[in-house]
């Protein structure tokens, strides 16, 4: 189903102006420019929706300097339409600085931009525009605008950015206000962040564009840059994710026409299930007008579990644009685990979108229990609502006064422990990845001496039941550990904490630590060789220490072979956390619920491994890494590491955990060997292959012991996909290959040979 929508066009009262004011008009917009310097901008009804009353320059020497009124008159553009020309008047503050507004209709919205002139010490980064929204309906919000790319090298479409929005909502529309750069942090209810750039030796610009009618922010960015053509896809499901097998699914898509002409365009799309089967699709023609948007619907059957991909083209002559999201079926599951859980997350739920509750439901739909970061001002979940809900929080709290004088480490001290006991919360890290640079062994002594003593002085003279551990380690830093023990370090710890990084190695590569390399693609970034050099540290320096993972990664930067794919990412998620329950890891706490940073919320970047370490897309839409998180999370829910399973062939490898349910089984093949995207070339880039692209070229038979003569196995793969086999003569056939399945209805000793 397919439908055309227009800008829209209310009928409603319009508003008298003063004697003096210009006006010019456009399609679905009208502005007035009135002598007290104000903009008033209005829907083509000539309905008030926003005032621009004044703008505020910054300057290095003469400060932040406001207009207080201006003289508006008709202008003449370059293309001979007509245009606003506000001539501001500043104070005695700013001599001889002008500041002049220009202000355009064009159809469905309002080009604004200002000069500014006369100080050879502008700051034009901290430019501001004033705005006041009349009978908003709702709090404005920030919304960036990215568009899709195709990479000229091949490998999988990525994100980048392409401005920003402000948006404001009235009960019959929205109005998006386009900036290319802004800083939302800066940005409060009087005065909007509007950076500008340098024009000459004493002058700057800037500009912002308002874009009124039922668009979506990037459609509002490509109207409002011109850009031809801008396509987004989303449905109206919270993280596009159903809890209902074989849900119908409704992928909309809107495509916006940011030229100067009515354009016929063509629009195609499909769904792709995570084998790369085609499920849906088609293709639709229709007519987009000038700074208008068509906005289309389309119908999509989900899996019984698991994800689907989707992707939304428009053409028209030789422009075309795309978007992509993914949707995902993920029925409900009755976690048992509680406090005995492993399962956490390592950064704040902090983008709580569409809202706190959808969020909080998400978390435990995934089996998250833990959140590392949780105290009275912390983004995110507050910790009553977390308690409320049954999610544990712990606090990691750095800032630590390295080789301060006694009064800073004292008060910090102090700040600290009052932060972590207040917020109730279970376990406190005292700072993060201090053992820099990696392997060199530096500062852990200071850090003992700084952070840890007066910290846990603090907590045990209080008599705090809070356990406590060091700052998790970046990797498995065994010379740092050392120089920690030895510095006094480790009776003051309840728990040992490493971030086992990994690079384009499957999570159960485990080279021997004395042969581990250095640099930013060394093999020192490995996770169960890291793990399991944790535990050996563990057990040797003694105390009963727990081990906890703080921060752990899968991260999917597009196009690098250093990173994982989509797939493998998945794949390496259920070994990580399996093989986390072999070595008896309490704690594991995966970096991060969605592909972000928290300073910039949803603003793409394709060359952050950071941000490329969610399990969601910058859209909140699952990657198949949610999927595979809750997959392992509810097969692991209350497991108890048995054994490894040893078959005939050594390649293939096999763990069985004991359950309620009986005994589970992970089982892979390492026929393929233990290097990702091996084929890379000597630069970093990497054709990245397509989410649904199968990676392991070997399949292997391999017959597996059953509990019953004739039952039914039910072999799951990463992403939460069933199939059933027969068993037969207490056995079954399995093909495996580099991508663990989670088995059930297998023996405790599945590897029991025959003969």
């Amino acid at each position: 189903m397919a439908t055309g929508t227009a800008l829209l066009t209310p009928t409603l009262a319009q508003t008298a102006h003063a004697a003096g004011s210009v006006t010019v008009s456009a399609a679905g917009v009208t502005l007035v420019g009135q002598t007290d310097g104000s903009l008033l901008i209005q829907d083509g009804a000539g309905v008030d929706r926003v005032l621009v009353p004044y703008f505020m320059l910054k300057d290095s020497v003469l400060g932040q300097q406001r207009t207080y009124g201006g003289t508006p008159t008709l202008t003449t553009l370059a293309d001979g339409s007509s245009a606003i020309q506000m001539a501001y008047v500043l104070s005695s503050g700013a001599p001889g600085v002008t500041v002049t507004g220009v202000f355009a209709a064009k159809p469905n919205q309002a080009e604004l931009s200002w000069t500014v002139a006369g100080s050879s010490t502008l700051t034009p980064t901290g430019f501001m525009v004033g705005r006041t929204v009349s009978a908003a309906t709702a709090a404005e919000t920030y919304e960036p605008v990215t568009v899709w790319n195709r990479d000229t090298g091949g490998g999988v479409p990525y994100e980048t950015n392409a401005g920003a929005t402000y948006v404001e909502t009235w009960a019959d529309m929205q109005g998006f206000f386009y900036l290319a750069a802004t800083t939302p942090a800066y940005t409060n209810a009087t005065w909007m962040h509007a950076p500008g750039t340098s024009t000459g030796s004493d002058s700057a610009a800037t500009s912002a564009t308002l874009v009124l009618g039922g668009t979506r922010p990037r459609s509002a960015g490509a109207i409002a840059t011109g850009a031809g053509l801008g396509v987004d896809a989303w449905t109206d499901q919270p993280f596009n994710l159903w809890n209902t097998p074989g849900a119908a699914m409704t992928l909309n898509a809107q495509v916006a026409n940011g030229g100067a002409a009515s354009q016929p365009v063509t629009v195609t799309w499909w769904a792709k299930d995570f084998a790369g089967q085609q499920i849906a699709g088609g293709t639709v023609s229709a007519t987009v007008a000038a700074g208008a948007v068509w906005n289309g619907s389309f119908p999509v059957t989900g899996p019984a579990q698991g994800i689907v991909f989707t992707e939304v083209q428009a053409v028209a002559g030789s422009a075309s644009a795309f978007a992509r999201t993914n949707l995902a079926v993920l029925p409900d599951f009755a976690y048992q685990g509680g406090s005995t859980s492993m399962f956490g997350l390592a950064n704040y739920p902090w983008l709580l979108k569409p809202n706190q509750a959808a969020v909080l439901g998400l978390l435990k739909t995934m089996g998250i229990k833990w959140i590392r970061n949780a105290y009275s001002g912390a983004p995110g979940i507050d910790t009553a609502t977390l308690d409320a809900n049954g999610i544990l929080h712990n606090v990691e709290l750095g800032a630590i006064p390295l080789n301060g004088t006694a009064a800073q480490i004292s008060a910090w001290a102090d700040a600290s422990v009052a932060t972590c006991t207040s917020s109730g919360a279970k376990h406190f890290e005292v700072g993060n990845e201090l053992n820099q640079p990696w392997m060199s062994g530096q500062g852990a002594d200071v850090y003992v001496r700084d952070g840890l003593q007066p910290i846990h002085d603090r907590l045990t003279a209080a008599g705090s039941a809070v356990k406590v551990s060091n700052c998790g380690l970046g990797g498995m830093d065994y010379n740092w550990t050392a120089n920690f023990y030895a510095a006094g370090g480790w009776p003051l710890i309840d728990a040992f904490a490493i971030h086992p990084g990994r690079g384009n190695f499957t999570a159960d590569y485990a080279p021997d630590p004395s042969t581990w390399t250095q640099g930013g693609t060394g093999t020192y970034w490995n996770f169960y060789g890291a793990v399991t050099k944790a535990r050996q540290t563990v057990d040797t320096y003694g105390g009963g220490k727990a081990l906890w993972l703080t921060e752990a990664y899968a991260p999917t930067r597009p196009n690098v072979w250093w990173s994982d794919t989509y797939r493998t990412a998945a794949e390496n998620i259920v070994l990580s956390l399996a093989l986390a329950k072999v070595q008896g890891v309490e704690l594991v706490q995966w970096y991060q619920l969605h592909d972000s940073t928290i300073h910039h919320p949803q603003e793409a970047d394709p060359t952050d491994v950071e941000y490329h370490s969610g399990m969601m897309m910058r859209d909140t839409s699952p990657k198949p890494s949610m999927l595979a998180y809750a997959t392992v999370a509810r097969a692991l829910d209350q497991a108890t590491f048995l054994r490894w399973l040893t078959f005939s062939d050594p390649l293939i490898k096999g763990l069985v955990f004991t359950t309620p349910n009986g005994p589970v089984s992970i089982l892979w093949s390492r026929h393929d060997g233990y290097v990702l995207n091996a084929d890379h070339g000597t630069g970093t880039g990497y054709a990245t292959p397509e989410p649904w692209t199968d990676v392991w070229p070997t399949k292997t038979q391999v017959s597996a012991h059953t509990g019953t003569a004739s039952g039914t196995v039910t072999v799951t793969d990463c992403v939460g996909r069933q199939s059933t086999l027969q068993a037969s003569d207490f056995a079954v056939t399995l093909t495996l290959d580099g991508a663990p399945r989670i088995v059930w209805g297998l023996a405790e000793n599945a590897d029991w040979k025959t003969s």
